[in-house]
């Protein structure tokens, strides 16, 4: 599997509540970005199905 970058813009508030977060969770942002998108999809395709690629 093949790593891919991302660029997003947030606010900066926003990303100061993230890297208060992970580093409660003990992560990097970018390592708890990956988790509440993983979590996301797992909720999404609970709901609606798998998401065929």
């Amino acid at each position: 599997m093949a790593i891919k970058g991302l660029s997003i813009r947030i606010d900066e508030a926003m990303l100061h509540k993230l890297h208060i977060l992970a580093d409660y969770e003990g992560r990097s942002a970018n390592s708890q970005i990956l988790i509440l998108i993983r979590d996301a999809i797992e909720q999404y395709e609970e709901k609606h199905g798998k998401i065929e690629l």
